[in-house]
């Protein structure tokens, strides 16, 4: 889902230092963010940004930093001066079994009023929903850092154990509790279900900070007008994707007048965080010429690239550029040249005619996917979409298997270091990831998998596959034997299920799909510590199909 943000006209001049034509912004200056503006009324603006890689645009602070390099306000690398603040966050080990990781930051002599408090707590929430996964894979805190005396613990408690009042309440509770009574435990419990104890941050005099991903204490927690100074936490799985959240809220306090200091944060080694250190990539200017279809000088590119607010000088036929890490959608040189595109402006770009002029049609293999894609839909199940890049760590360990993968050499991100070589693994990814809606969850996903195939000249073959993976309360292999029946009927192939073993799959419960004596899949009931490893509770049974060989016979 794009995110769509609200703000004042008057809030963004006042943070441009300039005053805007609003038609300008609507036809050009909105575009340099990838966002339309849906809405004006009574000169509050919404505006739906096109871009879910770019947290740092959910913001007017974020909006505004961009548009002050395309109007010539400020041009290149933003600076952020980070002083240490001295204060020591400590990460209990306990927490490894809940929520594993922290980064944070404090940031003073913030000038805050009505409508930056509201836009603070909008892109902690637009941040939370859509990059942090509805907080599962980040949760932010932010805190009245006047009321904390350091150094702040990270560890956790038992469900009866400790009692604070939560934020928006007058009375204290216990963490189960506020799970089982307060709207924000209601709404994100199940991020903790099944857990023995929670986490909590808590200082060293003993005040509850909160209970991530849940909820602030009403103590801390509560940030307003008259707040100058805040302590800021970001807790999840990944230290890349937290880093990039907190790097994205500081930021935004930074263009409120905000000054940036660091914490430490303790584990067995002490990390310091945040990380605003700019990060190097290349640009072949002939490659760029190439990809734009344009004849531009080197220079051109420089001052395009500078006013999408990076850093960049010659460096022989190459560009080298700096740009800050809340970008984390900067994976190689293409995402660059875009950016030069962008600040060229799309319209501006001059039309060529094609000098061969093609018929397009679909290919036999897409016109048979949707004719599986009708079948699929028409047995009830709901059509899901992920990326073919993953981790490592889904593929292999979380699935209780070992083979060889294809990977990005230098990924930016574990999250999306490896091409996938089966549907499986992240359908179950989409699974844990809703957890909370209501059951039974009968899905089906048609894309292409990444194999390693030494006889092809890449070393690696893409092929077209199928999975459907229901899950429920009670659910079992005679339910997803029952679909795969529905669906070889539709297509009037007559096919067999041979024994097989696989760690995926409970033993004795899963079977490989032959057709004329090929293996072209495999079905069976996923195995319960394959299940516990994506932090799912309820049984799956799956089934999933190489359409390709399916065609070919």
């Amino acid at each position: 889902m794009m995110p769509t943000i609200e703000f004042l006209l008057s809030d963004l001049e006042r943070l441009l230092g300039r005053k805007l034509n609003l038609e300008n912004l609507k036809n050009e200056g909105i575009l340099f963010v990838k966002g339309e503006i849906e809405e004006e009324k009574n000169g509050e603006l919404k505006v739906d940004i096109k871009d879910i890689n770019r947290p740092d645009l959910w913001s007017v602070e974020g909006i505004s930093r961009e548009l002050k390099g395309h109007y010539g306000i400020e041009e290149g690398l933003p600076k952020f001066s980070v002083k240490k603040s001295g204060l020591t966050v400590i990460v209990d080990k306990k927490v490894d079994k809940v929520r594993p990781k922290t980064v944070c930051a404090v940031v003073k002599n913030i000038k805050f009023y009505d409508e930056s408090v509201k836009q603070m707590i909008q892109l902690q929430e637009k941040v939370c929903k859509t990059f942090g996964r509805n907080r599962d894979t980040a949760a932010i805190g932010v805190y009245n850092y006047d009321k904390i005396k350091g150094p702040i613990k990270y560890t956790t408690f038992k469900p009866e154990e400790l009692k604070f009042t939560p934020l928006g309440f007058t009375k204290e509770m216990n963490l189960k509790e506020i799970l089982k009574e307060h709207p924000k435990g209601q709404e994100y419990g199940y991020l903790l279900k099944g857990k023995e104890e929670y986490p909590i941050f808590i200082d060293s005099t003993g005040n509850v900070l909160s209970m991530p991903p849940i909820i602030n204490s009403n103590y801390t927690g509560k940030v307003d007008e008259n707040t100058e100074n805040v302590f800021i936490e970001v807790s999840g799985h990944d230290i890349n994707n937290i880093s990039i959240a907190l790097n994205v809220v500081v930021t935004a306090l930074k263009e409120r007048g905000g000054q940036l200091y660091s914490v430490d944060v303790k584990y067995d080694k002490t990390i310091i965080t945040p990380d605003l250190n700019p990060k190097r990539a290349e640009i072949n200017i002939e490659n760029c010429r190439k990809i734009l279809g344009m004849k531009i000088s080197s220079k051109e590119m420089i001052k395009l690239i500078k006013q999408a607010r990076f850093d960049a000088k010659l460096k022989g036929e190459k560009i080298e550029v700096l740009y800050i890490p809340y970008r984390n959608d900067i994976m190689d040189e293409r995402d660059l040249i875009e950016e030069i595109a962008i600040s060229f402006g799309y319209n501006d770009i001059e039309l060529e005619e094609p000098k061969m002029y093609t018929k397009g049609e679909e290919t036999k293999l897409e016109i048979f996917s949707n004719k599986i894609r009708e079948i699929c839909i028409g047995l009830g199940l709901q059509e899901v979409l992920n990326y073919t890049l993953t981790s490592k760590k889904d593929l292999l360990k979380n699935m209780r298997v070992e083979e060889k993968l294809v990977e990005i050499e230098n990924p930016i991100s574990s999250n999306w270091s490896v091409f996938r070589n089966s549907l499986i693994p992240v359908c179950l990814r989409f699974l844990s990831y809703n957890k909370h809606t209501e059951y039974p969850q009968n899905i089906f996903e048609i894309g292409d998998v990444v194999k390693i195939d030494e006889n092809q000249e890449t070393e690696t073959r893409d092929i077209r596959d199928l999975t459907i993976l229901l899950t429920d309360r009670i659910i079992g292999y005679e339910n997803i034997s029952s679909v795969l029946s529905s669906l070889m009927d539709n297509l009037k192939i007559e096919y067999k299920l041979e024994e097989m073993k696989s760690k995926k799959f409970i033993e004795g419960r899963c079977a490989s799909i032959v057709l004329k004596n090929k293996k072209i899949g495999e079905i069976g009931e996923i195995h319960p510590e394959v299940l516990e490893n994506f932090g799912l509770e309820m049984p799956t049974a799956v089934l999933e199909l190489n359409l390709e060989e399916i065609k070919s016979l």
